[in-house]
């Protein structure tokens, strides 16, 4: 199994931004508790990130034959990016929305995605271990 995590805008700042919504613990660090999860459930995973919606979008278009599932954190680009959802439709690859903050119980704006329409589901809110449900989720999708 092979899964490959994006993570959007701002969150490279992980750690220093936001603290009292995102916490504390970074993305590299986030990163290191999903690939330990990832060895004793024999996945391979590879971590990206980018502040750049173009740059999400043409790794959602070129893991197609490459990845088994996708998890995608698209941050702010969550509830503003037709073209991240046109990916995602596009290239036909299970794809998990994941948020550390509950976004349904934030500001309005943040409400709304865009991508949960063409995401087979979505988690949010239980703050970094929402990158290891995704996880548990993504292999699931496919029969472990």
């Amino acid at each position: 199994m092979k899964i490959l995590f994006l993570n959007g805008p701002n969150l490279n700042l992980l750690g220093r931004r936001e603290r009292e919504v995102y916490g504390r613990t970074t993305l590299a660090e986030i990163e290191a508790e999903v690939r330990k999860r990832a060895a004793n459930l024999r996945s391979k995973i590879e971590f990206r990130q980018s502040n750049l919606e173009g740059e999400l979008v043409s790794w959602i278009q070129e893991a197609r034959g490459k990845f088994d599932v996708i998890v995608l954190n698209a941050a702010a680009y969550t509830h503003t990016s037709i073209a991240l959802r046109d990916a995602i439709a596009a290239v036909g690859i299970p794809t998990i929305e994941v948020h550390l903050s509950n976004v349904h119980a934030r500001e309005r704006f943040r409400q709304k995605s865009l991508i949960a329409p063409v995401c087979v589901g979505q988690i949010t809110g239980f703050g970094t271990n929402s990158y290891i449900l995704a996880l548990e989720a993504a292999v699931n999708i496919n029969g472990g």
